[in-house]
């Protein structure tokens, strides 16, 4: 990024602070609301996807722990840990093969059919959230190949979180399904640090420092929008989880398209 004129490193990090803020306050979606973006900056999703797993890393495990002391401070609270344990180790049980099969690239489907594919399910699961209708699959078995794809493309790349999250909304008590997801999103990001390390990848350290308080940032505002939304009722919170998802799926479709 070294070419950069000045207003384009302005343009990233209001992004970065973007990607903090929605990453904190949902759990999810810091790289796939941002990436788009910032590949209009600058077209290499090399140079932001180290930086990005990188604050993935520092913020999952520094919220989990926060999340961790609340809920041993709340002596009210209706769950006992902020982690959902049981299902995510269920759930990683189903993804860790797809994911390093992703990881290494012995399958590669697509790219262009897999996107489709996995954002038109997201939006099957986000209207049902947003009308107040989840979908809820009648067999195991459809949340097996939901989170085997899903797990997939997180090997691939870092947008399987909006197919992740629409299995573990409906399997993951409100409470604890951010945390939880930043448990499963530290595990499944370590794996691909290493395939970037392995593979010599630039991990953009220089650009961190200044990147790590825009993410920061949009942290603090994004604690802030998780309180309200932990206070809200369920309807509006699955509501607001679906309105993102829908949001994360229309982007995607539309720069699939204008990809072709």
């Amino acid at each position: 990024m070294a070419d950069l004129l000045w207003y384009q490193y302005a343009l990233i990090g209001l992004i970065f602070a973007w990607s903090g803020f929605v990453r904190t306050s949902l759990g999810f979606g810091g790289a796939v609301l941002a990436l788009p973006f910032l590949l209009l900056v600058h077209n290499d999703p090399l140079v932001f996807l180290p930086i990005i797993a990188i604050h993935l890393l520092i913020f999952s495990s520094w919220i989990a722990w926060q999340g961790n002391r609340q809920i041993k401070a709340d002596t009210k609270s209706a769950v006992q840990s902020n982690i959902d344990w049981r299902y995510l180790k269920k759930a990683l049980k189903i993804m860790i093969v797809p994911k390093l099969v992703g990881v290494v690239g012995l399958l590669t489907l697509p790219p262009m059919i897999m996107t489709n594919i996995i954002f038109a399910i997201v939006l099957i699961y986000a209207i049902g959230y947003v009308l107040n209708k989840p979908f809820k699959s009648q067999h195991r078995y459809v949340d097996v190949v939901l989170l085997g794809l899903g797990g997939y493309v997180s090997g691939t790349s870092l947008i399987g979180a909006p197919l992740i999250v629409a299995v573990f909304a409906a399997h993951v008590a409100k409470e604890q399904l951010r945390d939880t997801m930043f448990v499963l999103w530290f595990i499944l990001v370590v794996i691909k640090m290493v395939s970037f390390i392995v593979a010599g990848v630039d991990l953009q350290l220089i650009h961190q420092l200044w990147l790590l308080p825009c993410a920061f940032a949009g942290h603090l505002l994004g604690q802030r929008a998780h309180r309200y939304l932990q206070k809200a009722d369920t309807v509006l919170f699955f509501r607001v989880l679906g309105v993102v998802l829908i949001a994360v799926s229309v982007m995607g479709l539309a720069f699939s398209a204008l990809a072709t």
